[in-house]
């Protein structure tokens, strides 16, 4: 299986790094230079462009910031010059209408396509832990299984072209509203005169626990690789949290799904994501609750 790895960012660059040790023949390409020079040290075959990347190609796994870079890269060239019947995999978090569209011209193009964004942050992909959710037909789902099964610990089949991202929306819709929970917990906790030590022995092992506190603990020192400990380095970026909440907004409004916290949640992370706290990890939104009102 021939695989090109577009997107070398954070999560990408480990997940195409995972594919290589795994022995498949992956070739990587990036718009930044320096993504694309520091895979190649690492001993990975790489191309001067995406058309290049794909040329040869069996599978192509994008990883993009935003579905406008998707589409147009499926429409600049990448469709044109992969061989017949090639499968898209597109793993970036984007709008659940982008993704059908995205399938949509890739079909229309000749070839496969899923959607298959990930869960997990940096630590997960560079362990290969990641969890993918992933839409598409069955019969597209069954080959890419076992690539998914060397970036990721759990994988899971979410249903037809766009459901990926539909689970991916309202997964981090929770991982947000867990995440202000657990850092109002600490902030009220701090106030009460608490170590934050004690109330995560406490909290990580009782009825509140979430991965927002036992592994993403919003406060340094209970959690020694957590971002908190180590100055809120992401992790995943307050500028990515805010985007998906974005979508989530947009999925809540077009039901007219009940969702008051999903809704706050995206008010707290859209007032948060500015100026330094942009590239800040998520967690750092407990800056927002430590001082009294």
């Amino acid at each position: 299986m021939r695989i090109a790895f577009l997107g070398l960012g954070n999560m990408g660059s480990h997940m195409a790094r995972n594919l290589a040790a795994a022995g498949y023949h992956v070739t990587c390409y990036d718009v930044v230079q320096q993504a694309v020079d520091a895979t190649a040290q690492d001993g990975l075959a790489t191309a001067v462009s995406g058309v290049e990347a794909v040329r040869d190609a069996n599978v192509v796994i994008t990883m993009f910031p935003a579905g406008e870079h998707v589409l147009a890269a499926y429409r600049d060239g990448l469709l044109e010059a992969a061989p017949d019947d090639t499968l898209f995999i597109d793993c970036s978090t984007i709008a659940i209408e982008d993704a059908v569209e995205a399938a949509r011209l890739a079909t229309e193009a000749g070839h496969r396509a899923l959607d298959a964004p990930v869960s997990g942050g940096t630590v997960g992909a560079e362990q290969g832990t990641l969890t993918f959710m992933v839409g598409g037909s069955a019969e597209n789902f069954k080959p890419a299984k076992s690539l998914f099964d060397v970036m990721g610990r759990k994988v899971v089949h979410a249903g037809e072209t766009g459901s990926g991202q539909a689970v991916k929306v309202v997964n981090n819709m929770v991982l947000a509203i867990n995440t202000i929970g657990a850092a109002e917990a600490f902030s009220l906790g701090a106030h009460l005169g608490l170590d934050p030590q004690v109330l995560y022995d406490v909290m990580s092992s009782s009825a509140a626990q979430s991965w927002s506190i036992s592994t993403n603990c919003p406060v340094p020192g209970p959690v020694p690789g957590s971002p908190a400990s180590n100055d809120y380095r992401p992790g995943f970026a307050t500028a990515l949290m805010a985007k998906d909440l974005g979508f989530a907004k947009a999925a809540i409004e077009s039901t007219g799904t009940p969702a008051s916290f999903g809704m706050a949640a995206y008010e707290a992370y859209t007032e948060f994501n500015t100026g330094d706290n942009v590239s800040k990890d998520f967690s750092a939104i407990i800056e927002t609750k430590q001082k009294k009102g």
